[in-house]
């Protein structure tokens, strides 16, 4: 999961996930829409597809990359797996267990 946060972490990388939100796009097409060298653009998106946020497929002489929402899935999941733990209402006062504790 730290390959994934660190990922999410650039806002580059944020924005190539938000252009694969419109539809799958090679690596050519990615750089154009950005002032940074191609090997640049490369590394922003091996980062991505080693955190399992795109996947790519050679397509001739082109890769062509698309969003992989699997793993965005995931990380949602076990985000509001926060939420849902913070509604939950604990059962044990520990209030009550620290002043009992200090009495004695």
């Amino acid at each position: 999961m730290n390959t994934l946060f660190k990922a999410l972490n650039d806002p580059t990388r944020r924005q190539i996930l938000d252009l694969l939100r419109e539809g799958d796009l090679n690596a050519g097409e990615i750089a154009e829409r950005f002032d940074m060298t191609k090997p640049s653009i490369s590394h922003h998106l091996d980062l991505l597809r080693q955190a399992g946020l795109v996947m790519s497929v050679k397509q001739g002489q082109f890769i062509l990359y698309s969003l992989n929402t699997t793993v965005l899935d995931e990380l949602l999941a076990w985000l509001m797996g926060f939420k849902t733990s913070e509604n939950t209402v604990p059962t044990h006062d520990s209030t009550t267990s620290i002043s009992k504790h200090n009495e004695n």
